[in-house]
This record gives C-alpha cells, structure tokens and sequence, in this order.
C-alpha cells in the first residue's frame, strides 16, 4: 500500500494515525498490517483488502444486514437487474439518474459507502481516483473480482460506515446508496461523511422510497 494512501487512514476508533508495516510469519510468508502509530493497534489485511473493522462488534441491523447480504452476494447484481427490469427500465438508467449528481472532476479523490458489487463506479468516468468501503465480506469480495474483470483501479476496504477509518477532509466527493435505512445509527454515518470530505464538497445519499418497497413488498428480500 504507497504512503499516500495510507496518510489517508486513520484507525476506526481512536482516529489516530496509522502505519503499514510487513513481517514474516512463522511459515516466511510475509504479512501485512496497518498499526496505530500510539496505540499499537493492528489491522491485517485480508486478500489484499485491509480490514479496519472487528466483525465481532457487529450488532443490531448491522448484524442482521451483514448476514443477509452473506447470503445475498451472490445474486445480488441479478437480482438488481431484475428489479429493474420489473419497474420499466435498465439498471443502468436508474443508477445514471443519481451518478450524474456527483459532478466528478478529474483527479477527484471519490468514496462510496456500502460500495457493494461496485456496479456504481463502474459507471462513472475513469479519471478520478476511487475508494470503496463494505461492511460485509462477502459483497467486498464480489466487488474486487468485478473490478479485476473490468480491469479498473479500486481502493477497498473493510469497514463500518459509523466508524470511518479515514482520516478527516480527504475526499472530494461521497456517495452512498440503497442502504442507510439499515444502519443502527444513521445521524452518526451521515456525520462521519461530512467529517471526511472536503468543506464544500458533494455528498449524495440515495435509498428507495416507500412507495417503491409497497409496490416490491412481494420480493422475499424487499419484505
């Protein structure tokens, strides 16, 4: 991970300031962790994806979201297409109507919260720089072959978007959508989102509206 990158970090919890070091374990296979520069405190990586968040400390919805979607990731961007489908239109409209909100420059530094599979990004111009963060595994891992198929440049991370581990002002813009309405405190993700942009910068966050969860109430997941 180059030193730019990791000056953008912070850990989750105390907000300090984190290092990357490497190390071999006892089988000489070499190791990598972020650790906090006071503390101590490690964050290993996981397929190259660092992990900045103890899944132990899940409770709550995001429990209950982060087991649904260990389920779900796998059909997940057929399911989407589906629905899609079944409203009257392509996937890939739907999601042009808010991405084109974002209004990104070139060079932008742009986070998206809950990136799931990363059919989002995937859409939106390849001259900014992008970061993905995921409270579930699962979509993480999906989202990294995806990017891997598409052969474009991604920073993912593990972790909660209650407990950003970025550091403040960082971003130029932030996005989120489809799932803030199953986050155990939503005041405090919003407010973690504007402590890492930028001061007047862009944050969008969409979600469904009621009237198109009625109209779905059919859909065992929408249920």
């Amino acid at each position: 991970m180059n030193t730019e990158i990791v000056s953008m970090l912070c850990n989750p919890y105390t907000k300090e300031l984190l290092e990357y070091v490497t190390e071999q374990n006892q089988e000489g296979i070499l190791e990598e962790f972020l650790v906090g520069v006071k503390t101590g405190e490690r964050f290993p990586f996981h397929n190259g994806i660092p992990v900045l968040y103890d899944a132990l400390k899940l409770e709550g919805f995001n429990l209950q979201y982060n087991q649904f979607y260990r389920k779900a990731a796998r059909y997940y961007d057929f399911s989407l297409k589906s629905l899609a489908f079944l409203c009257g239109g392509s996937e890939g409209r739907y999601r042009k109507q808010y991405l084109k909100l974002l209004e990104i420059s070139e060079d932008d530094k742009v986070l998206e919260v809950s990136i799931g599979t990363g059919k989002n990004i995937s859409l939106l111009p390849e001259f900014a720089h992008y970061f993905g963060l995921d409270l579930s595994w699962d979509m993480l891992s999906r989202s990294q072959r995806n990017f891997k198929h598409w052969n474009r440049k991604i920073e993912l991370f593990y972790g909660n978007a209650e407990e950003f581990p970025f550091r403040d002002s960082v971003f130029d813009v932030v996005f989120h959508v489809g799932g803030i309405n199953a986050f155990n405190d939503r005041a405090k993700a919003i407010q973690e989102m504007i402590r890492v942009v930028q001061p007047g910068s862009r944050i969008v966050i969409v979600d469904e509206t009621a009237k198109l969860l009625e109209a779905l109430k059919w859909v065992p997941s929408v249920r």
